[in-house]
């Protein structure tokens, strides 16, 4: 398919593939953008008439039966990430999935099964954003000793917290019923520090629902499950512990920071009024200076391109292949049945 044209199917248009997946798409060389599919038969006409898609279907599943397209685009809740992903690849078509990969490593890893035994086919999960402009710089000081024997990880996520809000409106984020086991931004966050540092061998999590229930749009109110205040603990497969808090109900919270702190220096990303930061010291040094990050480091969104490049067989996908994405949820499930049974779980849960 190197020089053929690319025929698109969006199934979910989100805010994200509104953002990035459609126009990241349409700027590819040779890509086509068929037909959309939304919740409803009016949503997927409003969404084909505000993207200029020639075709609305009114189910996901009508995309998956045109055998005329080469490719979907997933941007729905993780609640049909599995189901639509599986049943794509099982059509012969190539698959970019929003992330979170799926409702639990259950469904990850059958996404994984159904991927593998298709090796021609492109499967790919929308990667976590937010530290791509500094990972390759990152993984370079760790891979060069900058920090010697990694000893611990301190993370702060508090993106978008605040003090509680009793009557914050109810989002599917709350629905363990739509996002299964993902809580809060906890899972790409854990996903950008594999990046760094590798995964975790042991999890012991305590949480609580600190705005215990919200109200639907009948004015029923409806139990939160899913935590708003984490706190994580874990041994590193390379040695260290990590220590990773992530709320959205603490008010005047500091920005989101990680640090990795080694035998030898500590290298910190921390959130400012202008964006994040990167920061490094050794020891000896008398405080963290800025890291300057050569400008062929520099990372950025290119998503919709490495999917179509792999799909072309141009470059393997590396942000993100499923193998990382079923270990980053099967860390979400670790913490899950930390939660639920007081204990440490071990990984990975499946061999």
């Amino acid at each position: 398919m190197s020089g053929d044209k690319i025929r698109v199917g969006i199934i979910g248009a989100g805010a994200n593939t509104r953002l990035r997946h459609i126009p990241g798409l349409r700027e590819q060389p040779g890509v086509e953008l068929v037909a959309v599919a939304n919740r409803s038969a009016e949503s997927s006409t409003r969404a084909a008439k505000e993207h200029d898609i020639p075709h609305a279907a009114a189910h996901w599943q009508d995309i998956i039966a045109d055998k005329t397209i080469d490719a979907v685009c997933i941007g729905t809740w993780p609640y049909l990430h599995a189901p639509i992903t599986n049943a794509a690849l099982e059509a012969g078509k190539h698959v970019l999935c929003e992330a979170r990969m799926a409702m639990n490593a259950t469904e990850g890893h059958a996404m994984l099964r159904t991927a593998r035994a298709r090796p021609a086919l492109v499967a790919q999960i929308v990667p976590a954003p937010h530290t791509l402009p500094f990972d390759q710089t990152i993984i370079d000081l760790v891979a060069d000793g900058a920090i010697g024997d990694l000893l611990a990880v301190h993370a702060q996520v508090t993106n978008g917290s605040d003090f509680p809000q009793w009557d914050s409106p109810l989002h599917w984020r709350h629905d363990r019923d739509l996002s299964g086991n993902n809580i809060m931004v906890m899972g790409i966050w854990y996903e950008a520090m594999m990046r760094w540092v590798g995964p975790a061998k042991t999890v012991h999590a305590v949480g609580q629902a600190v705005v215990k229930h919200r109200k639907d749009a009948t004015g029923r109110r409806i139990a939160m499950p899913i935590p708003d205040l984490i706190d994580v603990l874990c041994r590193m497969e390379q040695g260290g512990q990590m220590r990773m808090s992530v709320t959205t109900v603490l008010g005047l919270a500091p920005g989101t920071e990680v640090g990795l702190y080694g035998s030898e220096g500590t290298i910190k990303l921390a959130e400012g009024d202008d964006g994040f930061g990167l920061w490094a010291g050794r020891r000896g040094d008398d405080a963290l200076k800025p890291v300057k990050i050569a400008p062929e480091k520099v990372g950025g969104w290119r998503v919709e391109e490495e999917f179509i490049n792999a799909v072309r067989g141009t470059e393997a996908v590396t942000h993100t292949d499923l193998v990382t994405a079923v270990k980053y949820m099967e860390w979400s499930d670790a913490v899950c049945r930390s939660l639920n049974t007081g204990e440490s779980v071990h990984l990975p849960l499946i061999d």
